[in-house]
Formats: C-alpha cells, sequence, structure tokens
C-alpha cells in the first residue's frame, strides 16, 4: 500500500515495563507455558525495531522507527524461566528483517520460520527445503495464508509449474506433497495446518489478514478425525524420525 499498513493498536510503553523488570510480560509467558510447551512470538521485528505512527493520523505515512526493548527483554526472560536447553520461542521473522533482527535471534539462538508455499519461484529461495537451517520451523502455510490446496489452485502457472518439478509430483494430492516435502527438511519442527493435513481447498482458510469479518472460522469436526489420516503422519513420522 502506497499510505502503508495502519492496524490502529496501542504501543507498549517499554520504558514502564523495562522499569519493573518486564513483570507483564513475564507473566505472560509463565501462564501460556502451563498451558503450551513452546511459544511463538509473532511480529517478532518489533522487539528489535518497531514503526511508530502518531495516533491522531489516518495513514502510515508519517511513522518513523524506534528501538525495541530487544535482549535487555529476552534476557528477563531466559533469566525468568531458567532454562537449559534454551527459550522455548519460536520468532516469527518473516516480511522485511533487517540485520539487528537477525543479530537478536542469533544471540538468543532463536528458531525463525519457513514456509513451504512461499518457496516456488526459483531455487535461490530461501523458503525452500535445500536452502534451511536446521534450526527453524518449517511449515507447509500459516493461518495467515491460503490452505495448501487453495494456494495450488490459486496461484500462477509458472510457480505451480516450478512446484511440481522441485517436488516430483503432479499435482494431485499437493497438501500432502507439502507436507512431505516439509516433514523431510532439516528444520527442527515441522508444522501442517488441520486443512492442510485434510486436503481441504480456499473455502477452509483461516484467516485474510487484510480483511475484517469473516476471519477464524474454520473449525475442524468430530468427523475429520480419521484413522488413515493418523496413520499417514504416523508413518511419515517414522520415516523422517519426527
Amino acid at each position: 500500500s502506497t499510505t502503508g499498513q495502519l492496524w490502529g493498536n496501542p504501543l507498549y510503553n517499554w520504558k514502564i515495563h523495562k522499569k519493573d523488570g518486564y513483570a507483564w510480560w513475564l507473566s505472560r509467558v509463565r501462564a501460556l507455558l502451563q498451558t503450551v510447551d513452546i511459544l511463538r512470538f509473532d511480529h517478532f521485528r518489533g522487539f528489535a525495531g518497531y514503526y511508530e505512527i502518531p495516533a491522531s493520523d489516518k495513514t502510515a505515512e508519517h511513522g518513523r522507527w524506534v528501538p525495541g526493548p530487544a535482549e535487555d527483554f529476552f534476557q528477563a526472560v531466559q533469566k525468568e524461566l531458567a532454562s537449559e536447553d534454551g527459550l522455548p520461542i519460536v520468532a516469527e521473522d518473516l516480511g522485511v528483517i533487517t540485520p539487528d533482527v537477525i543479530e537478536l535471534l542469533n544471540a538468543f539462538d532463536l528458531p525463525g520460520m519457513k514456509v513451504l508455499q512461499f518457496g516456488f519461484t526459483g531455487p535461490e529461495n530461501p523458503f525452500l527445503p535445500h536452502n534451511y537451517v536446521p534450526n527453524c520451523v518449517a511449515y507447509t502455510g500459516t493461518h495467515d495464508n491460503n490452505t495448501s490446496m487453495g494456494w495450488y489452485a490459486d496461484a500462477p502457472e509458472v510457480e505451480k509449474d516450478f512446484a511440481r518439478r522441485y517436488l516430483g509430483v503432479d499435482g494431485h494430492d499437493f497438501a500432502w506433497d507439502l507436507i512431505r516435502a516439509t516433514w523431510k527438511s532439516v528444520a527442527v519442527f515441522a508444522i501442517a495446518p488441520m486443512q492442510d493435513v485434510l486436503g481441504l481447498g480456499g473455502e477452509a482458510r483461516m484467516n485474510f489478514p487484510s480483511r475484517l469479518g469473516g476471519n477464524w472460522e474454520w473449525r475442524m469436526s468430530e468427523v475429520d478425525f480419521r484413522e488413515d489420516l493418523a496413520a499417514g503422519l504416523r508413518d511419515l513420522n517414522w520415516l523422517t524420525l519426527r
């Protein structure tokens, strides 16, 4: 967009958070880790630097980049969790990533994200599995993308042709083609949305980031828990040591 993205989110007052040792953040992290094993920090680049827009502005044209809490924040998280195995955090590092973001990732050995759907533009694309490093989390797609079958239906023919050639497939079962390629990668974790496991099309897409309404409505039904799908995932896990 020529006027930028105006999300309307209030800003965190990092100076105040720093004064109390990021207590509110640490409380959130502790609470979440009672429910899940690993957290994903979306918009990770905002911890290195974020775009600040005056509250009265109607567009994002006149904002400015300001530093985030960076290492100071993650040192506090690290101290709180006292984990010898590293931080249980995945960094959503998609989009325009600057050197300070990469430095922050490396300082705490945080895995970034690779989305295979983004990869089919050429062999040098960093989202293709042969370009992955082990310390990453590989996805077929995410909640913000189309389903893999939906992607294949809508993608430019040149990208679909590259995908078929790269994967060595005919595209008939494209969602599972992506799942197999993701599982076979060197990524420390491999993730596929259930819509891809079920082979669903664009009608099952979870979220359209630029659209208000009609998002986050898809639900998996009880009849979708099929034994053949469980067996397929179990076999793939065995084949790929996952």
